[in-house]
């Protein structure tokens, strides 16, 4: 998806998994040396808007922050958006606080490619093309771990394009900070009770496959507008 992405000139906005940046950094820093944007997506990929996250802050706060300092970590000086997507797109009101308070952009998507659901490449460009065909513009969402996606991602970008659509680069203001407490927390993940990964312990079998599973996103404003643009502290809607 990478090559489709320079092939083109283009640049997507990647939301990483820290459990599985942890894993495979070297994944994520490729994404970061490639010109693109990476937000997060919380630590292992809890759904917030459910208990226990839902009714307790402090668990729901280390799921988004070890996220933000894996990816920190992971792409070892590079560079990580204040950009945050919710799993499942499913929010809770105390994260959307908790978010704003740190000055993190929330992003949701206007036209989901729904690819995890399709086997074959056309498929994903139809479901694309048709939604676009109606809204006229907005976030698209993609995911690379699909391999009909991946095939899919060098027509879609043709099409887009001999339809007169811009994909926009999403670039923040600044970068993310994380939160020293977290950061240490992460280098000291072993003595955590939960799902995290102990740095001494080797990766599942399949964490290749696993790891890659990022949402992407590419910006496709109305016809006719310019490829290029800068968003400050979006923040998109409820879903």
């Amino acid at each position: 998806m990478l090559k489709a992405l320079a092939d083109e000139c283009l640049r997507a906005t990647f939301f990483e998994i820290g459990e599985y940046a942890l894993w495979h950094p070297e994944i994520t820093k490729q994404v970061v040396d490639a010109g693109m944007t990476v937000g997060t997506h919380t630590w292992s990929h809890k759904d917030l808007a459910r208990n226990p996250y839902a009714k307790d802050p402090e668990k729901a706060e280390r799921e988004i922050e070890m996220g933000n300092s894996s990816l920190h970590s992971a792409a070892a000086g590079g560079k990580v958006a204040p950009f945050f997507r919710f799993p499942y797109l499913q929010q809770s009101p105390q994260p959307v606080s908790y978010l704003a308070e740190r000055n993190i952009a929330i992003f949701s998507t206007d036209i989901d490619s729904r690819d995890f659901a399709m086997h074959k490449p056309e498929q994903v460009i139809d479901s694309v093309m048709s939604q676009l065909e109606k809204r006229g513009k907005g976030i698209v969402l993609l995911h690379d771990f699909h391999r009909n996606t991946a095939e899919a991602l060098p027509e879609l970008l043709r099409q887009l394009k001999l339809a007169g659509y811009k994909v926009v680069h999403l670039v923040p203001k600044e970068q993310l900070a994380t939160v020293p407490k977290y950061d240490e927390m992460f280098e000291h993940r072993e003595n955590l009770s939960s799902s995290a990964q102990p740095a001494s312990a080797p990766a599942p079998a399949n964490v290749a496959a696993v790891h890659q599973r990022r949402g992407i996103y590419m910006y496709v404003p109305a016809q006719g507008h310019g490829p290029h643009t800068q968003k400050k502290g979006l923040n998109t809607g409820p879903h």
